[in-house]
């Protein structure tokens, strides 16, 4: 039986249940659980090993790239902006981003960069990974494009440019880059040990993510084929995953640690990343450090679009900065103030402000999932078993 390491509060032992099941079937590698209930970190346990070869174990400061829950962090640096009066959802980008008005995009508002219906979602120059990375020429491109489909009518989700367009938001009002607000303004003050920008000397306690089996190119590239039959979606599905061209082994690279991609490269564990959005479901305060009012917090909450999104081919609810339940996630509560989103491969955080309850699921080996799958989904029932 896997040993599972950490604290917990007796009544959540079905949480360690849940994460130890994990290791039986699909076969975890390693992984991180926390829960957050009523301003309490209730629940913070880890198993397994950090590596694939399963010679080093998982330890109490493994951190390990999360992908897309990152984008979480980016939309947690943005409200704090709101929070301080620096950074208004409704007002247009280019008040705070002049150059981003080029090509009909001068009405385009912040809050469609954060809810994935800017119409930008992907590069419409070819760009490689690693250019993606440099801050500059990256979001000129994005700045200079004109949208692929008509701004707040749809969502597109924002694969892997959102945190540069709100990103580069951030770093026109604070004159920071968003790793440098984000670890300054959030991070430190809350003892969370997350990244947006990994320095060299952390490197050593990274867990390499564990990709899918199967090949992502010869894969992407099957589903781009089967885009074909689709209009306008199916070519903003394509331009978007196509470009850049998938490279499996970025995340494993010391250039990719050490940029800034705030919708995709961020490195903590559950445990950082529970303390972080513990600020969503605990009235904007964690570790007697208050960051959010109440109706900042309420802003998530404004749905900003509910149909089929197009670059992910299903049906999405988004808010402010974060997903919000529908029928596709029938294992969320459907009422009610939740909020919620993950990363590529499994990684998982749910924030339910009635309940108080916030639940963060991060592991090494990855899925061929874009938002959750069965490990993390088992984690978040246990949870919430927990609390009945």
């Amino acid at each position: 039986m896997i040993e599972v390491k950490g604290t917990f509060d007796e009544r959540f032992s079905g949480v360690v249940d849940a994460l130890r099941r994990n290791f039986e079937d699909p076969g975890e590698v390693g992984a991180s659980v926390a829960v957050m209930h009523e301003g309490r970190l209730v629940v913070d346990i880890w198993a397994g090993h950090s590596d694939q070869e399963q010679t080093q174990p998982w330890e109490s400061d493994t951190i390990t790239n999360v992908w897309s829950t990152t984008k979480t962090m980016t939309a947690i640096s943005a409200l704090v902006l709101a929070d301080r009066g620096e950074l208004d959802f409704f007002k247009p980008v280019a008040d705070y981003w002049p150059e981003f008005s080029a090509k009909g995009k001068e009405n385009i508002e912040v809050r469609h960069l954060m809810s994935h219906t800017s119409g930008l979602s992907g590069w419409g120059k070819k760009i490689t990974m690693k250019e993606v990375c440099d801050w500059e020429k990256s979001t000129a491109i994005l700045a200079g494009q004109k949208p692929w489909w008509k701004p707040g009518t749809a969502s597109g989700y924002h694969m892997l440019n959102q945190g540069h367009l709100v990103g580069e938001v951030i770093r026109r009002i604070t004159g920071e880059s968003i790793g440098t607000f984000f670890a300054k303004e959030i991070a430190e003050p809350l003892g969370a040990d997350f990244h947006i920008g990994l320095k060299e000397k952390d490197f050593h306690r990274v867990s390499n993510v564990i990709y899918p089996t199967e090949d992502l190119t010869d894969q992407l590239k099957e589903v781009t084929k089967s885009l074909s039959k689709y209009r306008i979606s199916g070519k903003v599905a394509m331009k978007t995953f196509m470009n850049p061209s998938p490279d499996d082994n970025s995340a494993w690279t010391d250039w990719w640690r050490k940029a800034e991609v705030p919708a995709a490269n961020g490195h903590g564990n559950a445990r950082s990343v529970a303390t972080i959005q513990g600020l969503i479901t605990n009235g904007g305060e964690v570790n007697g450090v208050k960051l959010l009012k109440p109706e900042t917090i309420d802003l998530i909450f404004q749905e900003q679009s509910n149909g089929p999104d197009l670059v992910l081919l299903m049906p999405l609810r988004f808010g402010i900065g974060y997903g919000l339940p529908n029928e596709e996630f029938p294992f969320l509560p459907q009422n009610g103030k939740v909020c919620f989103w993950g990363g590529w491969g499994g990684s998982l955080i749910v924030n339910d402000v009635d309940q108080n309850l916030t639940i963060s699921y991060m592991m090494n080996k990855m899925m061929q999932t874009v938002v959750g799958d069965t490990r993390g989904l088992g984690i978040l029932e246990a949870a919430y078993k927990s609390i009945e």
